[in-house]
């Protein structure tokens, strides 16, 4: 289980880069909800929200790695590393699903608009998270390729969309910023 995970970091850089994705994603889980809770901006929280579905993802690549990882068995004689491509495509999924999650959003407070406030600490919060979520996953991206794991690219691919997305937030942001047009 989770135990016999931790003991294996040291052994598997697979492994131990997935737990680099897992932890950071939750600083950054709670920096976008802290910015949320500071600006009570519905952008940052769709932002926001969509890092649950990260952490959801990085605990799913956490667990096929550690499956991945194990010897061929009776029941596998090929090994377990198909695992990886189950894991991929309910990766894929939750994005889309994210996606949706944040478009439903846009719209409700496009018709519900609200005043914003703290929005100098939001941007600060919601720039670094979107910079980390790069760095993250260019470095998930460039391990997985090397060793042959798609459930790390597939993490890395992940991680820069939702830096993607942070960065189209983050443009709204500093025109509602610069213009004070709430």
């Amino acid at each position: 289980g989770i135990i016999s995970m931790a003991f294996q970091i040291h052994k598997n850089d697979k492994i131990n880069t997935q737990w680099w994705i897992l932890i950071l994603g939750l600083i950054i889980m709670t920096a976008k909800f802290y910015a949320f809770y500071l600006t009570k901006s519905n952008t940052i929280l769709s932002d926001a929200l969509e890092s649950i579905v990260n952490i959801i993802a990085g605990s799913l690549g956490l667990y096929s790695l550690y499956l991945s990882s194990k010897p061929r068995d009776f029941d596998h004689p090929y090994g377990h590393g198909k695992v990886e491509f189950i894991t991929s495509a309910i990766e894929g999924t939750m994005i889309i699903v994210a996606g949706l999650m944040i478009i439903y959003k846009s719209i409700y407070s496009f018709i519900h608009p609200h005043a914003i406030q703290e929005l100098g600490i939001g941007i600060i919060l919601i720039a670094f998270s979107g910079i980390i979520n790069y760095l993250l996953g260019s470095v998930a991206i460039k391990k997985g390729k090397k060793k042959n794991s798609l459930a790390l690219e597939s993490s890395g691919v992940h991680l820069k969309t939702d830096a993607y997305t942070t960065l189209g937030i983050l443009l709204g942001l500093l025109v509602i910023y610069f213009t004070k047009m709430e």
